[in-house]
């Protein structure tokens, strides 16, 4: 069994490693750039459409626009976490084989499952900081500019966090017996790839409920089969059915339950994906542990 006290001496090594390579201070850069402009948008945004807002209807159509606003910041935010998670456990194990230096640390009385979990839940604490961080600042600055807060902050938290974690999971995974350039390459093109399936599904749902369409059932399951293969883009339209009052989710929801525009979702995430995303970690950690055990070094 894994010894906590060696897991958590790799953690600390894999946080300290990531201050000194300097990736948490150009993650900081990079966010605290994006914050800049979001924030200037939306205050230049806000202030134009106010002084023109001069009936009940133009305000009610205001704050509908800037609640949607608010969601696409979000949704970057999102995105910006996924790659962050993907780019800092890319070549969590592999890039350690690459430069010699898990010859030095696994010479020690360290099992390489200690070393495998170590690394995961130091990636999960960054990811996890970064999401919390990020998506806090961005709704701090539309309530200070608009006035504008979300219903339910906690739900779509945590289901932002469970797709970072999956995503950090499947990229150790790929880490543990790929080559990091080849897991690079693997790791993306699937966060693509699902991205590209909500797409598909979207378009799908449209052209069930219109009239004299023909390959609806087959757009639907191919987004829900690559959905199953890494579900991160369908856990984010998850989370922001949480993000938005009842008035936004109306105005979205022209086709009820085909998630109003493809980025969004009008519907709530199902129990059968959360228990589905829940498994996929636990899954894929204990093969990347075990595919560790067995690779030679």
């Amino acid at each position: 069994m894994p010894r906590p006290r060696n897991v958590w001496l790799i953690t600390r090594f894999t946080l300290q490693e990531a201050v000194s390579r300097r990736l948490i201070l150009a993650g900081v850069l990079i966010s605290l750039g994006y914050l800049a402009l979001f924030t200037l948008g939306f205050h230049f945004a806000y202030d134009r459409a106010l002084d023109n807002a001069t009936t009940v209807e133009a305000r009610l159509t205001l704050g509908l626009a800037f609640g949607t606003l608010t969601l696409f910041g979000i949704y970057v935010v999102n995105y910006l976490a996924s790659f962050l998670a993907l780019f800092l456990s890319v070549g969590a194990i592999s890039g350690e084989i690459d430069s010699g230096t898990l010859h030095a640390v696994l010479a020690r009385p360290l099992a390489r499952a200690e070393f495998v979990l170590g690394r995961w839940l130091g990636y999960v604490m960054l990811i996890g900081a970064y999401i919390v961080a990020m998506t806090s600042l961005v709704l701090l600055i539309a309530r200070l500019v608009a006035g504008y807060s979300v219903p339910d902050l906690v739900h779509a938290l945590a289901i932002m966090l469970l797709e970072g974690v999956l995503l950090v999971t499947l990229s150790l995974f790929g880490s543990s017996w790929l080559p990091t350039l080849a897991n690079g390459v693997v790791v993306f093109t699937l966060l693509g790839l699902a991205w590209l399936a909500g797409i598909i599904e979207f378009i799908g749902r449209i052209m069930a409920g219109a009239p004299n369409t023909s390959g609806s059932d087959a757009l639907l399951n191919t987004g829900t089969i690559v959905s199953l293969v890494l579900p991160s883009d369908a856990l984010w339209r998850g989370a922001s059915y949480y993000l938005q009052p009842p008035a936004l989710l109306a105005s979205l929801g022209i086709v009820r339950g085909g998630g109003g525009i493809p980025f969004f979702s009008t519907e709530p995430p199902t129990p059968a994906l959360i228990i589905w995303s829940l498994g996929y970690i636990a899954v894929v950690l204990v093969g990347a542990i075990l595919v560790f055990s067995r690779r030679d070094l």
